[in-house]
């Protein structure tokens, strides 16, 4: 084997319709929809169709799938006594991780083998329900809170504020969320994926493929950059600390999060959209501070690195600004991921080819003799 690309870089191992990241013009897009379209005129609900179907939804279809999706959001009673049950102090993520897997123990559409492509779909579906439930429900049950009713009135987004917070959410926070969802939606073969696509590939069944993507995203090196921005301000705790603190940062060569991308080697194009909600509803809140202090931390960034902010730079003040705690960053990246993670096991399955790249051995040059136990 003469091709070598360490972590996959480079390699292009499938085809997929669904998302299209173009790092060097900053450009992303769903189905050929560019991001900015979509944020400006659709809801979740209608990305979730399109991710789904290949199509953004009429009126009607657009109907249809919100009544669906409310209507599947009840979580089996043996899924609620684990999320009860549960240490209090568990890793948000690992609880997201049990919790999808056990839903597969509920659902006899969870086969295996040649897919019966239809019931995937339900399947996908009804995740997407799902897994905000679970992520409200043990917040709520780690505080000593019971879970408010389900209700089938709210949007996806304003449902899962409801459940975390026990009240109706305002306008501006409904959107913001939604819009958060859209933006993280899907994002090409990224490393969990990837890994729902492998699972998948086997002919395994989609709670599986699912459970699989959650433990990837789950590393700090994929889906907890953004806990790790707002920790940064929290430890600088005021404006006029900004230059100071990153100037000792730059100093010392460590690393900024939030700042700088994998693929995008301009502006991430989602960054905007969360920078521009982040500011309104921070002050609706009546508290500016965080979202100047991003603003001013990009601006340091851009004049001395040429590195620009990037999703997880706004999203974390985003979170932080609607009370939701900050371990719950990266299940909402779970939450708003289900649907792109759903569609793409659906895309897998529609031309489905087992997994199987080479390894480059770099182990010693055989054959080593073994030598009897009391020889060695």
């Amino acid at each position: 084997m003469t091709d070598y690309a360490k972590g996959l870089e480079g390699v292009i191992a499938n085809e997929s319709a669904l998302s299209n990241v173009e790092g060097a013009e900053g450009r992303l897009t769903y189905l050929g929809h560019t991001i900015n379209d979509l944020v400006e005129n659709c809801c979740y609900e209608e990305i979730v169709f399109l991710l789904h179907k290949g199509r953004l939804p009429k009126q009607a279809e657009l109907d249809a799938i919100q009544k669906r999706l409310r209507g599947d959001r009840e979580l089996p009673a043996g899924v609620i006594e684990f999320l009860k049950n549960a240490p209090k102090d568990a890793n948000p993520m690992d609880v997201v991780r049990t919790g999808v897997s056990m839903l597969g123990l509920y659902d006899k559409r969870a086969t295996i083998g040649a897919p019966d492509l239809g019931k995937v779909e339900e399947v996908g579906l009804s995740l997407v329900a799902k897994v905000p439930v679970i992520v409200a429900a043990f917040h709520r049950f780690r505080q000593g809170l019971e879970l408010p009713p389900i209700r089938e009135d709210l949007s996806e987004a304003a449902h899962f504020l409801y459940l975390v917070n026990g009240e109706a959410p305002s306008e501006t926070a409904t959107r913001t969320l939604d819009v958060a969802y859209i933006l993280h939606a899907d994002h090409g073969m990224n490393a969990s994926t990837f890994a729902a696509r492998v699972t998948i590939a086997t002919l395994s069944d989609v709670y599986s493929a699912i459970t699989s993507a959650v433990g990837t995203l789950k590393g700090p090196l994929h889906g907890g950059a953004n806990e790790g921005v707002i920790h940064m301000l929290q430890e600088i705790g005021e404006l006029s600390k900004v230059d100071a603190y990153i100037e000792g940062k730059l100093e010392r060569k460590e690393k900024i999060m939030g700042i700088g991308h994998r693929v995008y080697k301009v502006l991430d194009p989602r960054a905007p959209h969360l920078q521009k909600l982040g500011s309104q509803l921070t002050a609706e809140l009546g508290e500016p501070k965080w979202i100047q202090m991003s603003d001013r931390i990009a601006e340091i960034m851009r004049e001395r690195k040429g590195l620009n902010a990037n999703v997880d730079f706004y999203s974390a003040t985003v979170y932080y600004s609607l009370g939701i705690p900050t371990d719950l960053f990266t299940p909402i990246f779970a939450i708003s991921r289900t649907s792109g993670w759903t569609a793409q096991v659906l895309e897998q399955l529609r031309d489905s080819r087992l997994y199987r790249p080479l390894t480059l051995y770099i182990g010693p040059k055989g054959p080593v003799p073994v030598l009897p136990i009391a020889e060695r």
